[in-house]
């Protein structure tokens, strides 16, 4: 939908007319929101005539229903762990179940780049909080041994608990988490480890199920592994999966469950039959060629993308791919000139990032044709040429 301002204010409105773009700012990682009515319409029509749309009650009281618990042993299944609970939203999930399991008198060390829904989750917990950089396993390290050897402020008791909090994916880096070496920092320290999914599960590893496949570590060393519906499964909400005995825990203490109404049965069964689709279970070979598609597509954006001489950051593998803008004053010319030329993308500046890494973020989707990516970047190779921001080929961006 174009929009267009006439006053200093830049308040915008619709002009009522549209244009049709191809769309890179979108987490539709697995494109089932592209070919829904080929893969989830059926089965998730039949479930608005089986089930009411809304339980109008939370979880706690009358919101909890059949389809519910199938789903959560579902998700316990594909990530490998005993037992799992289901939020209504992403966000929630983090910033509710945080504060539920942890409080006065425990550490949380959280990953610089983490999301905002950790971060909030955090303080909200009344937990004392130090940051390390991200994925430095040194500095990791270094804060847990001055912690332990420390305790707590003032009066220098053990900490009750210490929690390392990181993520799959960093959803403005498009870096993949060091997983591996940071579970053998919490163990050889004892500390807890809560692994934030949003972005990797459905989008990494041979099957999908997220950073432990893609890195070869056992879910059984991660004690708490939250993820969100809203990115790979089309549809909304998010999980956290660990041990009978946790979940139990923050099904009787979490605000999100509580107090906040359950999950819509209808988006249920879309979260189901996604999950059914992506493990095969449908009989087909659709949820094997959106896993393949998506990172061949990541893969060949991103060397693309390098070889046109912009700043990349983030891994292989990755469906996020930042190429830097660096100038504040080329964040709204950037996403303008795409647009111009068919292309909607999705930039970021302060205070999403520093002042001086804005970027754009390019998210790839298993929907995206090769006849798609090759458009893209022809558009992206004009409008970076136009804009000097090819600094790998000189500082000044030409």
């Amino acid at each position: 939908m174009e929009r267009s301002t006439s006053d200093n204010n830049c308040t915008l409105f619709t002009t009522g007319e549209s244009k049709k773009c191809l769309n890179l700012g979108s987490y539709n990682y697995l494109g089932f929101a592209d070919d829904w009515n080929s893969t989830c319409k059926d089965q998730v029509l039949q479930s608005v005539n089986k089930w009411p749309n809304s339980l109008c009650s939370s979880r706690m009281d009358l919101g909890t229903s059949v389809i519910h618990e199938q789903l959560e042993k579902l998700v316990a299944e594909y990530v490998g762990k005993e037992a799992a609970i289901v939020y209504t939203m992403g966000y929630e999930t983090n910033s509710c179940t945080i504060p539920a399991i942890m409080g006065p008198g425990t550490l949380i060390i959280s990953d610089g780049l983490n999301h905002t829904s950790l971060v909030n989750g955090a303080r909200g917990s009344s937990s004392f909080i130090r940051v390390f950089r991200n994925n430095d396993i040194e500095h990791l390290e270094e804060i847990l041994r001055e912690a332990i050897v420390n305790g707590q402020p003032k009066h220098h008791r053990p900490w009750k608990k210490i929690l390392v909090m990181v993520e799959g994916i960093y959803s403005m880096e498009g870096s993949i988490c060091k997983l591996a070496e940071i579970v053998q920092v919490c163990k050889k320290y004892k500390a807890y480890l809560y692994l934030d999914e949003a972005h990797s599960i459905g989008a990494l590893g041979p099957n999908g199920r997220g950073v432990c496949e893609y890195s070869g570590v056992d879910p059984a060393n991660i004690d708490i592994m939250m993820g969100t519906f809203t990115k790979s499964f089309g549809a909304m909400g998010g999980y956290i999966a660990a041990s009978k005995e946790i979940i139990n825990y923050i099904k009787s203490t979490s605000s999100g469950l509580l107090h906040h109404s359950s999950m819509s049965p209808v988006v249920a069964q879309q979260i189901i039959t996604a999950f059914s689709i992506i493990m095969g279970r449908d009989g087909s070979k659709v949820g094997r060629k959106k896993l393949d598609s998506l990172m061949n597509n990541s893969n060949y954006f991103r060397s693309e993308m390098k070889r046109l001489g912009v700043h990349v950051y983030g891994d292989y593998n990755s469906p996020i791919i930042p190429i830097m803008i660096y100038f504040p004053a080329k964040i709204a010319a950037f996403s303008r000139e795409c647009l111009k030329r068919g292309v909607a993308v999705v930039v970021v500046g302060f205070p999403a990032t520093s002042v001086l890494y804005s970027r754009a973020r390019f998210c790839i989707s298993a929907g995206h044709t090769k006849k798609d990516l090759d458009f893209a970047i022809k558009v992206i190779d004009e409008v970076t040429t136009l804009l000097c921001m090819k600094y790998k080929n000189s500082f000044i961006g030409r």
